[in-house]
């Protein structure tokens, strides 16, 4: 199991410029995912609690933040 994070960004991102990536490959190990953003893939990453995120994903498909 490796510790880099492989980065991807959602089919839905149509390379619209406006997109986030995330790493799944790190919640096993590390119980976090991380995020950033992908037009400056060597900038900041913000790592997220697993439960947050999950939380999140789910208000977003909820449509909370509408």
């Amino acid at each position: 199991m490796t510790n880099e994070p492989r980065w991807y960004k959602s089919s839905y991102s149509s390379n619209g410029g406006e997109c986030i990536e995330v790493a799944a490959n790190l919640i096993a190990s590390h119980d976090v995912v991380p995020v950033r953003d992908s037009k400056n893939p060597t900038g900041p990453v913000l790592s997220v609690p697993t439960t947050a995120f999950a939380t999140f994903v789910t208000g977003v498909k909820a449509g909370e933040f509408n």
